[in-house]
């Protein structure tokens, strides 16, 4: 698979301060989340992305094209919907995506005919002629998506695309995220401090904290991989049970005189669990287990207490 995007010793230094430290990486899925607290680098990484920012060492690559010398080519591929707005107010919709196109190299033509396209497809069709200045917030958002992917960009960077948008907006908004990833036809690195989004729309996810990263998580991989925790309540079990269950390869402890808890390995299916109850004749009167979420990786990430610089590189090493 042709790697998205490529850190490699990757650092930035902006006022005599180092803002990123040593990031080395290779990302390749479809839909990429990018997490971190406030002041941890996101923003810094994705100028550099963007040739906004030079690297004090290391470089990073974006489709093969290095941001060290091939900015202009990164810039025909790559779309930008950046977290703050930046309109001409008193332009119409139509009129400021077609500008944003041409700034993308798009002939004035082709640019307006893709501007008609991209507010269509975001659902700002019957508003376009409208002055920016008079849309609503969503439509605000909604607006800097299409100019993000007028010129038809084979990576999109959104930076926050859901903030401060109400429920239905929302969804909008992750349905659009959802259909572009699965249309095919681009990348797209998410940038946002709400983990749900990412849960929703990302198979890879790059945490940093203090401009390090301190974890790499596909994931689907993970999702696949992390162990179960399951409780049970039961009616008529005993030690033969709970050795019956261990017999499948699951850790197991009875806590109490009806409960029992155990780690569901790999290739154990909850109905194998009832199949044992079935045959030793013990009701299981309930059952509760769960995996891993987003905000259960995010939080221990955030935990994890930062090496030096070497560290960082074994954050990601799974993918390199």
């Amino acid at each position: 698979m042709t790697p998205v995007i490529e850190l490699d010793g990757l650092a930035v230094d902006l006022g005599g301060r180092r803002i990123l430290d040593d990031l080395r990486c290779t990302l390749c899925a479809r839909t990429i989340g990018l997490l971190g607290p406030n002041g941890a680098g996101k923003s810094t990484l994705i100028n550099v992305l963007l040739g906004f920012h030079k690297p004090a060492a290391g470089t990073a690559r974006i489709f093969g094209h290095d941001v060290r010398h091939d900015i202009r080519k990164i810039r025909n591929v790559t779309g930008y919907m950046p977290e703050n707005d930046a309109f001409i107010a008193k332009m119409s919709a139509v009129s400021y995506v077609c500008l944003m196109a041409e700034l993308s190299g798009l002939p004035r033509d082709a640019a307006l005919e893709r501007a008609h396209e991209a507010l269509f497809y975001v659902g700002l069709g019957e508003a376009r002629y409208r002055k920016v200045g008079t849309y609503s917030l969503g439509m605000r958002q909604l607006a800097k998506l299409a100019q993000a992917i007028a010129h038809g960009p084979k990576l999109l960077i959104l930076d926050e695309p859901t903030n401060g948008l109400d429920p239905p907006a929302r969804q909008r908004m992750i349905r659009l995220i959802r259909e572009m990833r699965e249309s095919g036809d681009m990348n797209i690195i998410l940038c946002s401090h709400l983990l749900r989004d990412v849960e929703e729309t990302c198979e890879e996810v790059l945490i940093l904290k203090q401009g390090r990263i301190v974890h790499y998580a596909n994931l689907e991989e993970e999702r696949r991989a992390n162990r179960k925790f399951i409780e049970m309540e039961t009616v008529g079990a005993n030690g033969t049970f709970a050795g019956d269950i261990e017999k499948l390869g699951c850790a197991c402890a009875i806590t109490a005189s009806n409960r029992i808890k155990l780690i569901l390995s790999e290739g154990v299916a909850i109905r194998d669990l009832y199949q044992v109850a079935k045959d030793r004749n013990v009701q299981i009167r309930r059952l509760s287990y769960r995996r891993d979420s987003l905000e259960d990786i995010f939080l221990k990430a955030m935990e994890s207490n930062l090496a030096p610089s070497s560290g960082a590189k074994g954050a990601a090493n799974g993918r390199l």
